[in-house]
């Protein structure tokens, strides 16, 4: 896989090329400080995957990913958290905030390349049926019944989604809406363009996040209310939440 490093700050552009290089086999094709430069090379080269700044001079990391090809996968890596729902909104694979430790660099790394190869499998794998109870997912060619219960939460990539559980992560080739849409349960909420949640799995939460199995989940802000409404209407006055 190619990428590029977009960051107006030297040092960091340059640790984090070897960072990536220590741990992976991308390929850091170019790197640069600023996003309109990134544009133009863009234009005659094919990239899978960037590693993008926000705070820049000219033209914000936020600004640069809406007008870049969708197709290009995005890992925000930053300083300042305050953007994270928005990263997710603009389908970024993944936000890491500076300085960006190893292994959660490698994580995103790993997502990257899931999502990559998902791309390229010309068999889609797909959610074929749900059940009452269960909902069937076809992940590498396979069938998997999995438990509404053993659902953690599900995050939308794109057109594919992950669907973290108790056992295991599935990778799937249907957007977050469909998917939202074929798991009869109440204990499913939608809390940002990104993810949907099981309700019953929340540890904690505060007014901007919730957290599940230590994962801290943006609440988006036109979910919030519903959110909100629902988590309390359904768990907090019955004293069944965890």
């Amino acid at each position: 896989m190619k990428c590029i490093i977009i960051d107006d700050e030297p040092i960091a552009r340059e640790g984090l090329k070897l960072l990536i290089e220590e741990i992976s086999s991308l390929e850091v094709v170019a790197k640069f400080a600023h996003a309109h430069s990134a544009i133009d090379f863009l234009i005659n080269n094919r990239i899978d995957l960037i590693f993008l700044d926000i705070e820049m001079p000219g033209l914000s990391g936020l600004e640069f990913a809406e007008k870049i090809d969708k197709n290009t996968s995005i890992v925000f890596t930053t300083a300042y958290s305050q953007y994270a729902v928005k990263s997710y909104d603009l389908q970024a694979l993944d936000y890491l905030l500076k300085p960006i430790q190893k292994d959660r660099l490698g994580q995103a790394i790993e997502k990257a390349l899931n999502f990559k190869k998902l791309q390229n499998t010309p068999d889609a794998p797909l959610v074929d049926k749900v059940e009452e109870r269960f909902i069937l997912i076809k992940s590498e060619r396979k069938f998997y019944k999995i438990r509404h219960d053993d659902i953690f939460y599900i995050e939308g990539l794109k057109d594919y989604c992950i669907v973290h559980t108790l056992h295991q992560k599935l990778i799937t080739a249907m957007n977050l809406k469909s998917i939202s849409q074929k798991i009869r349960s109440h204990h499913f909420i939608r809390v940002s363009k990104s993810f949907v949640i099981n309700m019953a799995h929340i540890d904690s939460f505060d007014k901007h996040s919730l957290y599940i199995q230590e994962v801290e989940i943006p609440i988006g802000e036109i979910y919030k209310k519903s959110f909100f409404s629902s988590y309390t209407g359904s768990f907090l006055t019955d004293g069944t939440s965890n």
